[in-house]
Protein backbone atom coordinates (compact mmCIF):
# COMPACT_ATOMS: atom_id res chain seq x y z
CA UNK A 1 0.00 0.00 0.00
CA UNK A 2 1.42 3.13 -0.92
CA UNK A 3 2.22 6.44 1.33
CA UNK A 4 -0.73 8.03 -0.01
CA UNK A 5 -3.52 5.13 1.22
CA UNK A 6 -1.56 4.55 4.33
CA UNK A 7 -3.29 6.94 6.85
CA UNK A 8 -6.98 5.71 5.46
CA UNK A 9 -5.63 2.36 5.78
CA UNK A 10 -4.68 2.98 9.29
CA UNK A 11 -7.81 4.77 10.15
CA UNK A 12 -10.15 2.11 8.41
CA UNK A 13 -8.26 -0.19 11.25
CA UNK A 14 -9.00 2.28 14.19
CA UNK A 15 -12.64 2.06 12.93
CA UNK A 16 -12.87 -1.74 12.73
CA UNK A 17 -11.24 -1.77 16.23
CA UNK A 18 -13.55 0.68 17.59
CA UNK A 19 -16.52 -1.36 16.57
CA UNK A 20 -14.81 -4.87 17.84
CA UNK A 21 -15.14 -3.02 21.30
CA UNK A 22 -17.90 -1.19 21.25
CA UNK A 23 -20.14 -3.93 20.71
CA UNK A 24 -19.67 -6.38 23.62
CA UNK A 25 -19.23 -2.47 26.05
CA UNK A 26 -22.58 -1.37 24.87
CA UNK A 27 -24.60 -4.88 24.81
CA UNK A 28 -23.34 -6.10 28.11
CA UNK A 29 -21.83 -3.46 30.28
CA UNK A 30 -23.58 -0.50 29.46
CA UNK A 31 -26.83 -2.43 30.07
CA UNK A 32 -25.79 -3.92 33.35
CA UNK A 33 -25.92 -7.63 32.71
CA UNK A 34 -21.47 -7.17 33.79
CA UNK A 35 -20.59 -5.06 36.39
CA UNK A 36 -17.41 -3.13 35.72
CA UNK A 37 -15.64 -4.94 37.55
CA UNK A 38 -15.67 -7.82 35.27
CA UNK A 39 -14.40 -5.21 31.83
CA UNK A 40 -11.19 -8.05 31.77
CA UNK A 41 -14.15 -10.73 30.55
CA UNK A 42 -14.13 -8.14 27.30
CA UNK A 43 -11.39 -10.18 25.70
CA UNK A 44 -13.79 -13.19 26.08
CA UNK A 45 -16.97 -11.31 24.59
CA UNK A 46 -15.12 -9.12 22.24
CA UNK A 47 -14.90 -11.89 19.55
CA UNK A 48 -18.16 -12.72 19.06
CA UNK A 49 -19.71 -9.65 19.88
CA UNK A 50 -17.52 -7.47 17.77
CA UNK A 51 -16.58 -9.83 15.59
CA UNK A 52 -20.17 -10.46 14.89
CA UNK A 53 -20.72 -6.54 14.44
CA UNK A 54 -17.98 -6.31 12.56
CA UNK A 55 -18.70 -9.04 9.88
CA UNK A 56 -21.84 -7.97 9.39
CA UNK A 57 -20.96 -4.55 8.95
CA UNK A 58 -18.06 -5.53 6.44
CA UNK A 59 -20.06 -8.14 4.61
CA UNK A 60 -23.29 -5.63 4.73
CA UNK A 61 -20.88 -2.93 2.70
CA UNK A 62 -18.26 -5.01 0.76
CA UNK A 63 -22.03 -6.29 -1.05
CA UNK A 64 -23.08 -2.49 -1.62
CA UNK A 65 -25.93 -3.01 0.87
CA UNK A 66 -27.07 -0.63 3.83
CA UNK A 67 -29.08 -0.89 6.83
CA UNK A 68 -32.30 -3.11 5.65
CA UNK A 69 -29.83 -5.87 4.81
CA UNK A 70 -27.73 -5.10 8.27
CA UNK A 71 -30.51 -5.20 10.48
CA UNK A 72 -31.67 -8.47 9.19
CA UNK A 73 -28.28 -9.79 10.03
CA UNK A 74 -28.25 -8.29 13.30
CA UNK A 75 -31.39 -10.74 14.14
CA UNK A 76 -29.45 -13.72 12.73
CA UNK A 77 -27.06 -13.42 15.04
CA UNK A 78 -29.02 -12.30 17.54
CA UNK A 79 -30.46 -15.68 17.29
CA UNK A 80 -26.91 -17.36 16.67
CA UNK A 81 -25.76 -15.87 20.12
CA UNK A 82 -28.48 -16.97 22.41
CA UNK A 83 -29.49 -19.98 20.39
CA UNK A 84 -27.09 -22.52 19.12
CA UNK A 85 -24.19 -20.32 21.51
CA UNK A 86 -25.63 -20.03 24.58
CA UNK A 87 -29.21 -21.90 24.32
CA UNK A 88 -30.89 -18.95 26.54
CA UNK A 89 -33.37 -19.69 24.16
CA UNK A 90 -34.52 -22.91 25.80
CA UNK A 91 -32.71 -23.45 29.19
CA UNK A 92 -35.34 -23.05 31.47
CA UNK A 93 -33.02 -22.73 34.09
CA UNK A 94 -30.35 -20.31 32.22
CA UNK A 95 -28.12 -18.28 34.35
CA UNK A 96 -29.35 -19.53 37.36
CA UNK A 97 -32.83 -17.85 36.93
CA UNK A 98 -35.85 -19.96 36.53
CA UNK A 99 -36.44 -18.85 32.57
CA UNK A 100 -38.97 -20.81 32.27
CA UNK A 101 -41.40 -19.50 34.79
CA UNK A 102 -40.46 -15.65 33.87
CA UNK A 103 -41.25 -16.74 30.36
CA UNK A 104 -43.94 -18.71 30.69
CA UNK A 105 -46.96 -16.57 29.47
CA UNK A 106 -45.82 -16.85 26.27
CA UNK A 107 -44.02 -20.41 25.94
CA UNK A 108 -45.11 -22.21 23.03
CA UNK A 109 -44.22 -25.85 23.45
CA UNK A 110 -44.39 -27.20 20.15
CA UNK A 111 -41.28 -24.41 19.17
CA UNK A 112 -39.80 -24.62 22.56
CA UNK A 113 -39.38 -21.24 23.04
CA UNK A 114 -41.50 -18.26 24.13
CA UNK A 115 -42.49 -15.67 22.14
CA UNK A 116 -41.94 -13.07 24.39
CA UNK A 117 -37.98 -14.13 25.03
CA UNK A 118 -38.02 -14.33 21.18
CA UNK A 119 -39.07 -10.88 21.33
CA UNK A 120 -36.00 -9.88 23.72
CA UNK A 121 -33.24 -11.47 22.09
CA UNK A 122 -34.42 -9.62 18.97
CA UNK A 123 -34.54 -6.63 20.38
CA UNK A 124 -31.11 -6.80 22.85
CA UNK A 125 -28.70 -7.75 20.36
CA UNK A 126 -30.36 -6.77 16.74
CA UNK A 127 -30.20 -2.80 18.22
CA UNK A 128 -27.61 -2.35 20.65
CA UNK A 129 -25.52 -5.17 20.30
CA UNK A 130 -25.12 -4.96 16.41
CA UNK A 131 -27.20 -1.44 14.80
CA UNK A 132 -26.25 1.05 17.62
CA UNK A 133 -22.50 0.68 17.47
CA UNK A 134 -22.27 0.13 13.42
CA UNK A 135 -24.36 3.32 13.28
CA UNK A 136 -21.99 5.18 15.70
CA UNK A 137 -18.52 4.21 14.24
CA UNK A 138 -19.83 4.91 11.00
CA UNK A 139 -19.78 8.22 11.99
CA UNK A 140 -16.14 8.78 12.40
CA UNK A 141 -15.80 6.89 8.98
CA UNK A 142 -14.65 9.18 6.09
CA UNK A 143 -17.40 7.39 3.27
CA UNK A 144 -19.65 5.10 5.65
CA UNK A 145 -20.47 3.07 2.72
CA UNK A 146 -17.04 1.59 1.94
CA UNK A 147 -15.31 -1.64 3.42
CA UNK A 148 -12.87 -1.26 6.31
CA UNK A 149 -11.35 -4.34 6.07
CA UNK A 150 -9.67 -6.32 3.00
CA UNK A 151 -10.72 -10.21 1.82
CA UNK A 152 -7.59 -11.02 4.97
CA UNK A 153 -8.85 -8.82 7.45
CA UNK A 154 -12.17 -9.99 6.77
CA UNK A 155 -11.30 -13.68 6.94
CA UNK A 156 -9.98 -13.29 9.84
CA UNK A 157 -12.50 -11.66 11.56
CA UNK A 158 -15.10 -14.42 10.49
CA UNK A 159 -12.36 -16.90 12.21
CA UNK A 160 -12.33 -14.67 15.03
CA UNK A 161 -16.18 -14.57 15.33
CA UNK A 162 -16.37 -18.60 14.73
CA UNK A 163 -13.69 -19.47 17.45
CA UNK A 164 -14.77 -17.06 20.03
CA UNK A 165 -18.61 -18.24 19.84
CA UNK A 166 -17.12 -21.50 19.64
CA UNK A 167 -15.36 -21.19 22.54
CA UNK A 168 -18.54 -19.41 24.45
CA UNK A 169 -20.50 -22.30 23.71
CA UNK A 170 -18.40 -24.86 25.24
CA UNK A 171 -18.08 -23.22 27.63
CA UNK A 172 -21.85 -22.45 28.69
CA UNK A 173 -22.84 -26.27 27.82
CA UNK A 174 -20.02 -26.85 30.38
CA UNK A 175 -21.06 -24.55 33.02
CA UNK A 176 -25.12 -24.75 32.32
CA UNK A 177 -25.02 -28.24 32.19
CA UNK A 178 -27.85 -27.91 29.83
CA UNK A 179 -28.19 -29.18 26.33
CA UNK A 180 -30.71 -28.93 23.87
CA UNK A 181 -32.11 -31.40 21.53
CA UNK A 182 -31.05 -31.22 17.74
CA UNK A 183 -34.54 -30.69 16.64
CA UNK A 184 -33.94 -27.50 18.48
CA UNK A 185 -30.72 -26.51 16.62
CA UNK A 186 -32.01 -27.56 13.65
CA UNK A 187 -35.09 -25.35 13.90
CA UNK A 188 -32.73 -22.39 14.97
CA UNK A 189 -30.34 -22.98 11.80
CA UNK A 190 -33.53 -23.13 9.34
CA UNK A 191 -34.28 -19.39 11.17
CA UNK A 192 -30.97 -18.06 11.21
CA UNK A 193 -30.62 -19.32 7.32
CA UNK A 194 -33.74 -17.53 6.10
CA UNK A 195 -32.64 -14.31 8.06
CA UNK A 196 -29.42 -14.43 6.01
CA UNK A 197 -30.98 -15.39 2.67
CA UNK A 198 -33.76 -12.44 3.15
CA UNK A 199 -30.94 -9.99 4.35
CA UNK A 200 -29.22 -10.27 1.07
CA UNK A 201 -32.55 -11.28 -1.20
CA UNK A 202 -33.84 -8.00 0.02
CA UNK A 203 -33.59 -5.15 -2.63
CA UNK A 204 -35.13 -1.44 -2.33
CA UNK A 205 -37.14 0.28 -4.86
CA UNK A 206 -35.07 3.13 -6.17
CA UNK A 207 -36.32 5.75 -3.90
CA UNK A 208 -38.41 8.75 -6.17
CA UNK A 209 -37.53 12.26 -5.98
CA UNK A 210 -38.36 13.67 -1.88
CA UNK A 211 -41.53 15.53 -2.11
CA UNK A 212 -41.30 15.96 1.60
CA UNK A 213 -38.60 17.30 4.23
CA UNK A 214 -37.40 14.78 6.77
CA UNK A 215 -38.05 16.37 10.81
CA UNK A 216 -34.80 17.30 12.54
CA UNK A 217 -32.70 15.41 13.96
CA UNK A 218 -33.62 16.46 17.79
CA UNK A 219 -37.42 14.94 16.69
CA UNK A 220 -36.07 11.83 15.26
CA UNK A 221 -33.63 11.77 18.64
CA UNK A 222 -36.27 12.03 20.87
CA UNK A 223 -38.63 9.50 19.07
CA UNK A 224 -35.93 7.07 19.19
CA UNK A 225 -35.39 7.22 22.95
CA UNK A 226 -39.37 6.97 23.74
CA UNK A 227 -39.61 3.94 21.76
CA UNK A 228 -36.86 2.42 22.91
CA UNK A 229 -37.89 3.62 26.68
CA UNK A 230 -41.41 1.71 25.79
CA UNK A 231 -40.11 -1.61 25.14
CA UNK A 232 -37.91 -1.32 28.37
CA UNK A 233 -41.10 0.00 30.07
CA UNK A 234 -42.59 -3.48 30.10
CA UNK A 235 -39.83 -4.13 33.27
CA UNK A 236 -42.10 -2.22 35.04
CA UNK A 237 -45.72 -3.01 34.32
CA UNK A 238 -48.00 -4.23 37.14
CA UNK A 239 -48.19 -8.09 37.36
CA UNK A 240 -51.30 -9.03 35.52
CA UNK A 241 -50.90 -7.63 32.79
CA UNK A 242 -51.39 -10.72 30.05
CA UNK A 243 -48.14 -11.58 28.69
CA UNK A 244 -49.88 -12.31 25.06
CA UNK A 245 -50.78 -8.52 25.32
CA UNK A 246 -47.47 -6.99 25.78
CA UNK A 247 -46.26 -9.92 22.98
CA UNK A 248 -48.28 -8.49 20.45
CA UNK A 249 -47.46 -4.49 21.84
CA UNK A 250 -43.73 -5.22 21.16
CA UNK A 251 -45.13 -6.36 17.54
CA UNK A 252 -47.09 -2.96 16.69
CA UNK A 253 -44.45 -0.88 18.31
CA UNK A 254 -41.68 -2.64 16.38
CA UNK A 255 -44.02 -2.22 12.92
CA UNK A 256 -44.57 1.56 14.16
CA UNK A 257 -40.93 2.29 14.26
CA UNK A 258 -39.79 0.56 11.41
CA UNK A 259 -42.78 1.97 8.96
CA UNK A 260 -42.18 5.45 10.61
CA UNK A 261 -38.04 5.25 10.24
CA UNK A 262 -38.36 3.79 6.31
CA UNK A 263 -40.98 6.80 5.70
CA UNK A 264 -38.46 9.51 7.16
CA UNK A 265 -35.27 8.42 5.07
CA UNK A 266 -37.38 8.92 2.12
CA UNK A 267 -37.24 12.69 2.94
CA UNK A 268 -35.50 15.53 1.57
CA UNK A 269 -32.37 16.43 3.85
CA UNK A 270 -32.21 13.05 5.50
CA UNK A 271 -28.41 12.40 6.06
CA UNK A 272 -25.93 11.27 8.63
CA UNK A 273 -27.34 13.78 11.53
CA UNK A 274 -30.55 11.87 11.57
CA UNK A 275 -29.29 8.32 12.00
CA UNK A 276 -26.96 8.96 14.41
CA UNK A 277 -29.89 10.61 16.66
CA UNK A 278 -31.79 6.99 15.74
CA UNK A 279 -28.43 5.45 17.51
CA UNK A 280 -28.22 8.28 19.83
CA UNK A 281 -31.79 7.84 21.06
CA UNK A 282 -31.72 4.45 21.88
CA UNK A 283 -27.76 4.39 23.30
CA UNK A 284 -29.33 6.98 25.97
CA UNK A 285 -31.45 4.20 26.85
CA UNK A 286 -29.49 1.33 27.86
CA UNK A 287 -27.47 4.44 30.31
CA UNK A 288 -30.45 4.69 32.24
CA UNK A 289 -31.33 1.32 31.93
CA UNK A 290 -28.13 0.32 33.34
CA UNK A 291 -28.87 1.97 36.40
CA UNK A 292 -32.00 0.06 36.88
CA UNK A 293 -29.93 -3.38 36.72
CA UNK A 294 -27.54 -2.06 38.86
CA UNK A 295 -28.65 -4.48 42.16
CA UNK A 296 -28.18 -7.17 40.05
CA UNK A 297 -25.08 -7.02 39.14
CA UNK A 298 -23.58 -9.52 42.26
CA UNK A 299 -21.28 -6.55 43.19
CA UNK A 300 -21.42 -4.04 45.90
CA UNK A 301 -24.33 -1.46 45.08
CA UNK A 302 -21.89 1.51 45.05
CA UNK A 303 -19.54 -0.54 42.60
CA UNK A 304 -22.54 -1.21 40.07
CA UNK A 305 -23.10 2.93 40.63
CA UNK A 306 -19.99 3.62 39.89
CA UNK A 307 -19.65 1.59 36.60
CA UNK A 308 -22.69 2.44 35.38
CA UNK A 309 -21.48 6.40 35.70
CA UNK A 310 -18.49 5.48 34.04
CA UNK A 311 -19.77 3.75 30.88
CA UNK A 312 -22.96 5.82 31.01
CA UNK A 313 -20.75 9.24 30.93
CA UNK A 314 -18.45 7.72 28.40
CA UNK A 315 -21.29 6.79 26.35
CA UNK A 316 -22.21 10.50 26.21
CA UNK A 317 -19.02 11.77 25.55
CA UNK A 318 -18.90 9.53 22.36
CA UNK A 319 -22.43 10.64 21.29
CA UNK A 320 -21.23 14.08 21.52
CA UNK A 321 -18.37 13.53 19.93
CA UNK A 322 -20.13 11.93 17.04
CA UNK A 323 -22.15 14.79 16.63
CA UNK A 324 -19.40 17.31 17.14
CA UNK A 325 -18.00 14.90 13.29
CA UNK A 326 -21.11 15.07 11.76
CA UNK A 327 -21.71 19.28 12.65
CA UNK A 328 -17.92 19.38 11.20
CA UNK A 329 -18.50 17.85 8.03
CA UNK A 330 -21.79 19.76 7.15
CA UNK A 331 -19.96 23.17 8.31
CA UNK A 332 -17.28 21.93 5.71
CA UNK A 333 -19.97 21.59 2.94
CA UNK A 334 -19.17 25.13 2.18
CA UNK A 335 -15.70 25.36 0.25
CA UNK A 336 -15.98 28.96 0.22
CA UNK A 337 -18.44 31.87 -0.13
CA UNK A 338 -20.67 31.25 -3.05
CA UNK A 339 -19.52 27.26 -3.11
CA UNK A 340 -20.98 24.67 -1.38
CA UNK A 341 -20.21 20.84 -2.23
CA UNK A 342 -22.99 17.92 -2.59
CA UNK A 343 -25.30 17.96 0.69
CA UNK A 344 -25.45 14.62 2.98
CA UNK A 345 -28.05 12.85 1.13
CA UNK A 346 -30.46 10.08 2.49
CA UNK A 347 -28.77 7.01 1.37
CA UNK A 348 -28.10 3.14 2.55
Amino acid sequence: MSDAHGPRHGHCLLLAAALFLLAPLVGEFLLGNQPVTALPSLLLLAPMYGGGALLIRETARRAGRGWPTMILLGAAYALVEEGPVDQMLWNPHYGGFDMGLAYAGTHVPVLGVSVEMVQDVLSMHTVWSICVPIALVETFGRDRTRPWLGPVGLGVTGVVFAAGSLFLALAQAGSEHFMASPARFGGAAAVIGALVVAAFAYRPRPAAAPTRTAPGPWTVGAVAFAASGLYWGREFLPDGVPAWGTAVAWCVLVAAVVALCAYWSRGRGWGASHRLALAGGALLTYVWVGFGHARDMGVAYATALAGNIVLGAGAIVLLVGAAAVVRGRRTGAHDGPGTRTAPITASK
